[in-house]
């Protein structure tokens, strides 16, 4: 369903809003269903159709849809119907002693209504992904996906309709103002992923209703390659992580600090890895994807100019083409450069050389704590020295972006890169509620201390305070 108008989303949110009590009511076997129901739509129903509509919207290959949207969305479904019934049980805790007679536990609760607006990056992906774990935890949801991909739009409304009714998951279309007209209405969650810039946005919209958050933002994520690295998996590894979907993800590598011994090694490797991967001319590779549009294929071309003008070097590709980026490495950039400034989001790569680890350390805390951080070394004490001296969201060491595809992990940022966690347990925690049950099944020795105080129970909640 479209919605473009106050009245429709009105009615859609009264309706859920209304059904939310009964959709907590599923039981385990009951919200397996649905998601299996939904890995079913996505990996088998519309498959074909997902892979047409990310072509149509931004070139997307087929190997990196099915990696990166498909497979994202149906592993995640696969991880949560092994553990649901798990995370779902109430978690008893102990009981001091002082507490003889009671029993407690935890309760995982449904937050209620739900809001999901997602990007344009991984519109499917990251549609699909929050709704697994909104819909494990059993609440109500509005996906309101963004109007840069409207074929992917479009697939995401057939599937949402295709397993869900609309009292229990919707999608609704639109934009600018169809997202701040959702964010003025009082959902219990809201879980947005985006720029900081916008982020903030969404955090003060939520305020007004004291409505909780999970923020997935984005920012510089560095990657700092010291002397002892293994280079050729270094240079394959960060090109495939970073030049994937043409750079356009909160997590590609958005700078590259390598020691200057390894310096020249690496951007050979690197070069070669590129030819490897997308031939001697990307910009007609089938393996290479576009920008969403020729809007932010030129924000990241003036990022590139402005280096240049700095003083930048070009090592390898520059080239645009019909809102199309070559995958492109530059040294020499300026300190005041754009490009080291704003999140880059596209497929250009600055690499800095350094010789001393502090200098890595001293220009990454003088930003903002990234989203991730990716270490390449083979020295213990090199890895624990920038995991003990930085701050991020997440961490991969020999590798980079897989993070985000380990279930076992909590996923998000810190801060100025993200406020709460998702994926796996973490995801189901962020659309629940933890609701603490205190149990009495006999009188506590504590209700003996009831007024009026006298000088003798004065004397036993001293004894109590001192040994408890």
């Amino acid at each position: 369903m479209v919605a473009d108008t106050t009245g429709s989303i009105n009615r859609i949110f009264e309706a859920q809003k209304a059904h939310q009590y009964k959709v907590a009511e599923s039981s385990c076997v009951e919200r397996k269903t649905k998601l299996l129901a939904l890995k079913k739509a996505v990996e088998e129903t519309f498959r074909q159709e997902i892979r047409d509509a990310l072509f149509a919207d931004f070139r997307k290959p087929q190997a990196e849809t099915d990696l990166t949207e498909i497979f994202a969305v149906t592993s995640e479904i696969n991880h949560t119907v092994s553990y649901l019934e798990k995370w779902m049980s109430d978690r008893y805790v102990k009981t001091p002693l002082s507490f003889f007679g009671s029993s407690s536990y935890v309760r995982y609760e449904p937050k209620g209504t739900c809001l999901i607006i997602s990007p344009w990056n991984f519109p499917v992906n990251l549609s699909l992904g929050p709704l697994v774990s909104a819909v494990a935890a059993g609440n109500t949801a509005v996906i309101k996906p963004s109007e840069y991909t409207p074929h992917s739009s479009a697939v995401l409304r057939k599937i949402v309709a295709h397993v869900f009714s609309p009292d229990e998951v919707e999608v609704i279309e639109g934009g600018v103002e169809t997202s701040t007209e959702l964010l003025s209405l009082p959902f219990n969650h809201i879980f947005f992923t985006g720029s900081p810039q916008v982020g903030k946005v969404v955090m003060k919209a939520a305020a007004e209703h004291l409505a909780s958050v999970t923020l997935e933002l984005g920012g510089k994520s560095p990657v700092i390659i010291d002397e002892t690295a293994d280079i050729q998996a270094a240079a394959r590894r960060l090109a495939w992580g970073k030049f994937m979907n043409s750079g356009q993800i909160c997590i590609a590598p958005d700078y590259v600090f390598v020691h200057r011994s390894k310096a020249g090694s690496f951007l050979e490797e690197l070069e070669r890895v590129l030819a490897d991967f997308y031939g001697q001319a990307p910009l007609g590779s089938d393996s290479y994807c576009s920008m969403v549009n020729e809007k932010h294929a030129g924000r990241v071309h003036a990022y590139l100019e402005d280096a240049v003008e700095k003083g930048a070097k070009v090592v390898f590709g520059g080239e645009k083409e019909a809102g199309r980026i070559s995958p492109t490495v530059i040294t020499e950039v300026a300190a005041g450069s754009k490009i080291l400034q704003e999140e880059i989001f596209g497929p250009l790569l600055p690499v800095l050389t350094y010789d001393d680890p502090e200098e890595v350390v001293r220009h990454i805390r003088s930003g903002e704590k990234p989203l991730a951080l990716y270490i390449y070394s083979r020295k213990n004490s090199r890895i624990e020295y920038f995991l003990s001296h930085t701050r991020a969201g997440g961490t991969c060491i020999n590798n980079n972006d897989m993070h985000f595809l380990q279930p076992y992990l909590p996923f998000g940022g810190d801060n100025n890169s993200g406020i709460g966690k998702a994926h796996g347990e973490w995801g189901f925690k962020a659309f629940s509620n933890e609701r603490s049950v205190y149990r009495q099944h006999l009188p506590s020795v504590l209700e003996k201390l009831m007024p009026p105080y006298t000088a003798g129970k004065n004397r036993v909640i001293e004894w109590i305070v001192k040994l408890f």
